[in-house]
């Protein structure tokens, strides 16, 4: 099921975050790391974020292919950013 891969991506910004599930309009709660190893050097991290709604199926598709590296509260990535020990990407 393709329904609702995700068309935006990139790291988490001032605005506020939603759902990278395509067509959701809901507030991100949650940041997937990931990393696809054919084109992203290992310590490399992508993002896409999820609703609580779509971040299991977010997550299945992105495991599946072996991409996903971690899953994390948006306000956890935010501080971790904020500190400067995130790997956002």
């Amino acid at each position: 099921m393709l329904d609702n891969v995700p068309v935006i991506q990139g790291p988490v910004s001032d605005e506020k975050p939603i759902c990278s599930a395509k067509g959701c309009r809901a507030a991100a709660v949650w940041v997937l790391a990931w990393n696809n190893p054919k084109l992203h050097t290992p310590e490399r991290r992508k993002t896409w974020l999820a609703c609580e709604e779509h971040r299991e199926h977010l997550s299945q598709f992105l495991g599946v292919r072996g991409f996903l590296k971690d899953v994390v509260a948006l306000a956890e990535w935010e501080s971790a950013e904020a500190d400067g020990t995130g790997t956002g990407g």
